[in-house]
């Protein structure tokens, strides 16, 4: 498992510098780069950046729901609160994105057995190894180095390796070279604890070495690296727009001299507004002109088709990555522009949270020592990833209220966003509102009015139950039975 780790960490750290905008500069001649010697700052657009940071914010986690139940799991939120994973979830989800895949570890916690501890971790310092027929995880490697070099410059290092009934500890002076057990436990559980947050998985994909996952960057970066090297050369023609180049013919370093008869420096030369020569064109056939100014449009129009075919590709709106027209788009369009980019958010949402499901139904079992039954229908509960504006999620939900019930209010409340803590606090304010509104007569009748006797401590209290909504035909049938009933009855 370290050899099959090695052969991929090349690839990841290849990813991880392009997300953070550490790449070096491409397209450009080894000679012209070797002659540069660093004097040329590469300009770095992030695009890989925007591309994994636009899905990561619309994929929050809201709750849990196991099989048969309506509402979220307070439980299992609070172990997710507890690990603040409302937090590390963000950095799992920009992993995946990032480098095709990252990792949740459940283990014990020793200072609350309650709340299993998760873990996230990153596919440089973890790796799994998948059944093929079950598609689990048989075994996974978990490795740490210390940042320091020791004595002889191998770091001292960790492993951790997990298996489906029992973890074992290594350690190791040599940078890996040799590993020493120094603990194991024989847990039994039957399941790796290690569980695998896959993006864009694929039922078999040939390479070497085989791939988990596939990053959101590889269709992109060569059009980055295009884009750094356009920026680039347009700051360096930039240089020669605001100082366009000159030329002077029949003229030596020494005729360039300043008012003193002092030669000019070369930058004094090049930036000088004004030469000054006792030279003549007549006698002495000399020349002076100035060549014209750099054009920077072709770069302009170079990056606005890279930036097309960036939107092409990923999905994104053309306004995300700066590309707009004359005219502005209207909400509509803006609308329209996003959906292809909302889907995939939300295809990442259906494989993401297979994958959350997965890491509770393993803090289940580190927990209770079993999982349930409706555990095994656990539903991941995704904010919207779209991005209505407050109106028009209200006036959605109140035409699916009245529309014949077709939205119960518990389920309007919630498609507002609100959480089911504070629906239930709604609901309470709800009862509390229509006991004040009919259910007491004293707050009806007034301070003054008279008071009902007070309750014997012994008697069971009744609780105000409303009487039943009756429809117009049965109000009705009442009157009709009313005005035929025999008089006194």
């Amino acid at each position: 498992m370290s050899r099959a780790h090695d052969a991929q960490l090349p690839e990841l750290e290849t990813l991880d510098a392009y997300y953070e905008g550490e790449q070096s500069l491409s397209y450009m001649h080894p000679e012209l780069l070797r002659r540069l010697d660093g004097r040329v700052r590469q300009v770095v657009i992030n695009w890989p950046q925007l591309v994994v940071d636009s899905l990561s914010e619309r994929l929050d986690v809201n709750g849990f729901r196991l099989g048969g139940q309506q509402a979220a799991d307070a439980e299992l939120w609070q172990v997710w609160q507890a690990n603040q994973l409302g937090l590390h979830a963000e950095q799992a989800h920009t992993d995946a994105l990032a480098l095709g895949r990252s990792f949740a570890i459940v283990g014990t916690n020793e200072d609350d057995a309650a709340a299993p501890l998760v873990t996230v971790e990153s596919p440089l310092d973890v790796h799994v190894d998948i059944d093929p027929r079950t598609r689990r995880v048989r075994a996974a490697l978990k490795r740490q180095h210390a940042a320091d070099q020791g004595e002889y410059g191998s770091a001292e290092s960790w492993a951790t390796l997990y298996l489906p009934h029992e973890t074992r500890w290594y350690s190791s002076e040599d940078g890996g070279g040799t590993w020493t057990e120094t603990d194991r436990d024989e847990h039994g559980m039957g399941r790796v604890p290690v569980v695998p947050l896959v993006n864009r998985p694929r039922t078999r994909r040939r390479s070497a070495p085989p791939r988990l996952g596939r990053s959101e960057l590889l269709s992109v970066l060569p059009l980055s690296d295009a884009a750094c090297k356009v920026c680039t050369d347009m700051m360096i023609s930039a240089e020669y727009h605001s100082m366009p180049r000159r030329y002077a013919l029949g003229f030596d370093q020494a005729d360039f001299v300043d008012a003193q008869g002092n030669p000019l420096t070369p930058w004094e030369a090049v930036a000088g507004v004004l030469w000054a020569s006792p030279k003549s064109p007549r006698d002495d056939g000399v020349q002076v002109g100035q060549f014209a100014e750099a054009d920077l449009s072709n770069f302009h129009n170079t990056l606005n088709a890279l930036a097309r075919v960036v939107a092409g590709i990923t999905g994104l709106p053309p306004h995300y990555l700066g590309y707009a027209t004359e005219n502005p788009a209207s909400a509509d369009g803006i609308r329209s522009a996003e959906s292809r980019h909302i889907k995939r958010a939300q295809r990442r949402q259906r494989v993401f949270g297979t994958g959350w499901a997965e890491v509770l139904r393993t803090v289940l079992m580190v927990r209770d020592g079993r999982v349930p039954e409706e555990a095994l229908r656990m539903e991941t509960m995704w904010a919207d990833p779209s991005t209505p504006t407050i109106a028009e999620r209200a006036d959605a939900a109140v035409k699916l209220f009245s529309a014949d019930r077709l939205l119960p209010r518990r389920a309007a409340r919630r498609s507002l966003g609100y959480s089911d803590a504070e629906i239930r606090d709604m609901e309470t304010e709800d009862v509390q509102a229509y006991n004040r509104a009919v259910g007491d007569p004293a707050e009806q009748a007034g301070e003054f009015a008279p008071k009902p006797p007070a309750a014997d401590p012994d008697e069971v209290p009744q609780v105000f139950v409303p009487a039943p909504r009756r429809s117009s035909e049965q109000v009705g049938s009442l009157a009709v039975q009313f005005r035929e009933a025999p008089s006194g009855r």
